[in-house]
């Protein structure tokens, strides 16, 4: 009698932090610089830092390399980059500005070691329609993946809420405009980078979008909300589900708040998910951020046996 080899054990994903609660400090007003982040989060026991391309210091190349070295000095990485391309213009030219700026941070990424570059769909500009939005943003990311393909970086899009300099949220918001988008690229540089969080912000359920996409997921936020006030159920009556950071939720230590790792983790590793997950929390402080830090090492540990 044969028996079937036992199924081999995905590797651990690896956990990297980014600076929620300092983004003030390090990309308006400077009054942090992106040296004390680092060193604030040597401590935490993460394998990286999810890197921002707006942060201040990153305008002069030459800090690329430096920062580079920083990171590397403490035994951690820079595996993912955050910014926000607006494809969702009307105007060509428009548009044209946007995919040259996302390849400055796809050239950004490169030079900190990075894997992942995110996109984003655009703007929800009024006069969009759905079908009209999709062209436009699957066209200008479509346009990137060459150039990205060429510097081994992969282009991840993120169910997100809103950039905080737009005037409009995240065209692809929703969950079906998420996943028409999603569904109407396929390239092996493209893949979803997937914020179970950002889904109560639509009014949606976090569970259903990560199993409409968790093929297609190649890295994680990892972040938390807590409801203020009344139910799942008012914040999903609320007008556009939510226009700005909803006044009902809040962000939470991770595992305290709305978002069922275990539920999350287990669709994940049936998909054989094994990459990054960055962790967005600490608004409340450090030894906020290092108790979601042990939260996450301990389900993954469940999850993801060594």
């Amino acid at each position: 009698m044969t028996t079937s080899p036992a199924p081999a054990r995905l590797p651990q994903p690896r956990l990297a932090a980014f600076p929620k609660a300092f983004m003030q400090a390090l990309c308006k007003d400077g009054t942090m610089r992106v040296s004390e982040w680092i060193a604030l989060a040597a401590p935490l026991g993460v394998d990286g830092l999810e890197w921002y391309a707006g942060f201040l210091e990153m305008a002069d190349e030459a800090n690329w390399p430096r920062f580079r070295r920083e990171v590397e000095s403490y035994g951690m990485t820079i595996p993912m980059m955050c910014c926000s391309p607006d494809f969702t213009h009307p105007d060509p030219a428009f548009r044209a500005r946007e995919i040259a700026k996302q390849k400055r941070w796809i050239d950004m990424t490169h030079a900190l070691g990075g894997s992942y570059c995110r996109v984003l769909s655009g703007q929800r500009r009024p006069e969009l329609t759905i079908d009209e939005g999709v062209r436009l943003a699957a066209e200008s990311i479509t346009a990137c993946l060459p150039y990205a393909a060429d510097r081994d970086i992969t282009l991840i899009i993120e169910n997100h809420y809103k950039d905080d300099f737009w005037e409009y949220p995240e065209f692809a918001q929703k969950m079906d405009v998420f996943c028409q988008l999603v569904d109407a690229i396929h390239d092996p540089h493209f893949g979803v980078n997937y914020d179970p969080s950002n889904t109560f912000l639509a009014g949606e359920d976090p569970l259903e979008l990560l199993k409409r996409v968790s093929h297609r997921v190649v890295t994680m936020h990892a972040s938390d909300r807590s409801l203020i006030e009344g139910t799942i159920e008012d914040l999903r009556r609320e007008e556009g589900g939510a226009v700005g950071y909803a006044k009902r939720l809040r962000h939470g230590e991770i595992g305290k708040g709305l978002n069922d790792y275990d539920a999350i983790f287990s669709e994940l590793v049936s998909k054989g998910f094994h990459g990054w997950i960055s962790i967005e929390d600490g608004v409340e402080g450090m030894d906020q951020l290092a108790r979601s830090v042990m939260f996450l090492k301990r389900k993954i540990a469940e999850h993801w046996p060594a």
